[in-house]
C-alpha cells in the first residue's frame, strides 16, 4: 500500500529556550496507506490538533520531515505548503466553523470557487456531497437553521470539496450527543469509503476508534 502521507522524526517545541518551554512533539514517525483510516487515541493536552497541524501544513514542525503524496513539505515556500494543502488535504473540525452567512450549499461550494473550480461544477459537486450525508433537502439552509449534527455534515462536506488525498478531523463529533454522533460518524465513514480517500481521526471515543483500519496512540510526544 503506497503512502498518503509520512512523518518522520517530527518536533514541536514552544516557547523554544524560555522558562516556560513545552516539547509537544518529540519525534513522532506516522504513515497513512492510501484508502487507510486511522484514528489518532491521546489525552486532552497531549498534542493531537498539533500533530494534525503539521500534518495538513497549518503550521510547520521544528524538526523531522512531513512527506505528502510523495512530495517532502519540509523546505517548501509559505506559498507553495498553502498550494500543496488546498490541493491535497482537507480538514474537519470539533466545531463547524460554517460561515455563518452562506447557505449549506454556499459552505461547500466557496472552497471549490477559491481553488479555481467553475461556479457550476462546483454546484453540481456540493450538491453530490450534500445528497450523500442526507443533508440534500437542507441545501438552502444557514447553519443557524441546521442541528448540530447537520452542521457537523456539512463540515465534512466542505472538507471533501476538493477532492483531497488527505482528509484530517480533530474530534469531528466530540460536540454532539452519542446519537447524533453515531449517525455523524456514520456520514463520514461512508463518504471515505465511497471515495477511497485516506484519513487521520483524533477521537475520545474508543467505540469509534476501534472501527477505523488502525489506532494509533500519542503518548510523551510520540506515536506508539
Amino acid at each position: 500500500m503506497s503512502e498518503v502521507l509520512r512523518l518522520e522524526g517530527v518536533t514541536k517545541v514552544y516557547n523554544a529556550g524560555q522558562p516556560g518551554e513545552v516539547q509537544v512533539l518529540r519525534g513522532v514517525d506516522l504513515a497513512i496507506g492510501r484508502g487507510e483510516v486511522v484514528a489518532l487515541v491521546a489525552p486532552s493536552g497531549a498534542g493531537k490538533s498539533t500533530l494534525l497541524h503539521i500534518a495538513g501544513l497549518l503550521d510547520a514542525a521544528d524538526g523531522g520531515r512531513v512527506v505528502l503524496d510523495g512530495a517532502d513539505m519540509t523546505r517548501l515556500s509559505g506559498a507553495e505548503r498553502t498550494r500543496a494543502r488546498r490541493e491535497a488535504v482537507g480538514f474537519v473540525y470539533q466545531f463547524h466553523h460554517l460561515l455563518p452567512e452562506f447557505s449549506a450549499l454556499e459552505n461547500v461550494v466557496l472552497p471549490q470557487l477559491a481553488n479555481g473550480v467553475a461556479a457550476a461544477a462546483a454546484t453540481v459537486r456540493a450538491r453530490g456531497l450534500l445528497e450523500a450525508v442526507g443533508v440534500a433537502d437542507r441545501a438552502g439552509h444557514r447553519p443557524a437553521q441546521l442541528s448540530g449534527g447537520q452542521q457537523q455534515r456539512v463540515a465534512f462536506c466542505r472538507g471533501l470539496a476538493n477532492a483531497p488525498k488527505l482528509l484530517l478531523a480533530d474530534e469531528p463529533t466530540g460536540n454532539l450527543d452519542p446519537g447524533t454522533s453515531e449517525q455523524v460518524f456514520g456520514a463520514l465513514m461512508g463518504l471515505v469509503r465511497e471515495t477511497g480517500l485516506s484519513a487521520l481521526i483524533a477521537t475520545h471515543n474508543l467505540e469509534l476508534a476501534a472501527r477505523m483500519d488502525r489506532v494509533v496512540r500519542l503518548e510523551a510526544g510520540r506515536v506508539v
